[in-house]
């Protein structure tokens, strides 16, 4: 009998310490690891650009979703992190407003504020994400943004010099329409080899250009996982960051680098994965 009590009382124990341990896990997750900015830097080496691209400094954020964990006091410390970091050229690749948010013209006008104040050195680029597309949102305030949207289109961005880096931003994989040849229609009339960067909103969307001379490719959508563990990694991501999902991959020779966002999508957690932005600093051979 007093074996039987003691059994009970260790079950439940266990069962009241592992509740705690979820509650706990679950605060963390929502109002802890949700907080605050990780700095990722990378480098970038390359000899298809000349010395005067030695040390450009390119500032990639993502994955805003505005309005679920990131309100305008947690946007305005990420611009000013931005900003004290210098960059040559920022990008962003999309996901601005977080699904069912409902904004008025002042909110939005204090977001198109914020943005704005984003002054890197040369320009700041972007392309749509699939929750771009949830509202009308983007399409209402992009003439008002200092961004450059890149819709199946491309740029070429000089540093001070006569060769270029030239940008392509792809429509959105999964609720978009990306037009492949007008993106690289560039490559139609110019014969020219250039270090070309790509940004596209979700990862996977890599294999579908192979076929092109890519260096580098910018993307989000998989928020690294959202919710990471220990020695397992992401446990689930969306449609689009299926097959790459994690911070680095190295897919023919083209560097595809994926952000881990700022805000949340769905369920506002986020563990062993905080906000991020990554920095790219270009080192010439």
């Amino acid at each position: 009998m007093e074996d039987e009590l003691k059994r009970k009382k260790l079950i439940k124990m266990i069962i009241i310490f592992t509740i705690l341990f979820i509650i706990i896990n679950l605060l963390i997750a929502r109002f802890i690891s949700t907080k605050g900015l990780v700095v990722n830097e990378y480098k970038i080496e390359t000899n298809k650009l000349n010395e005067a691209y030695d040390g450009l400094k390119i500032i990639h954020f993502s994955d805003l979703h505005y309005g679920s964990t990131i309100h305008l006091k947690e946007l305005n410390n990420v611009i000013d992190k931005i900003n004290k970091e210098n960059p040559d050229i920022v990008v962003f690749t999309g996901d601005l407003i977080e699904k069912g948010v409902i904004l008025n013209e002042d909110e939005l006008n204090d977001l198109v504020n914020a943005l704005n104040s984003i002054n890197p050195k040369i320009e700041t680029l972007c392309v749509k994400g699939n929750h771009d597309y949830d509202h009308t949102y983007f399409d209402d305030i992009k003439e008002k943004l200092n961004f450059h949207v890149l819709d199946n289109t491309y740029e070429y961005v000089y540093a001070n010099n006569t060769q270029p880096i030239v940008f392509v931003g792809l429509d959105d994989l999964t609720s978009g329409t990306p037009d492949y040849d007008n993106a690289f229609s560039y490559l139609k009339t110019d014969e020219e080899e250039h270090y070309t960067i790509v940004l596209a909103h979700e990862p996977d969307q890599i294999d579908n250009i192979s076929n092109y001379n890519i260096d580098l490719m910018l993307s989000g959508h998989s928020h690294l996982g959202q919710v990471r563990l220990p020695l397992i990694g992401a446990i689930w991501t969306p449609v689009g960051a299926k097959k790459y999902y994690d911070e680095h991959y190295i897919i023919d020779e083209t560097n595809l680098y994926i952000s881990g966002g700022i805000g949340t999508s769905g369920l506002k957690l986020r563990y062993f994965n905080k906000p991020s932005i990554n920095i790219y600093r270009f080192y010439t051979k």
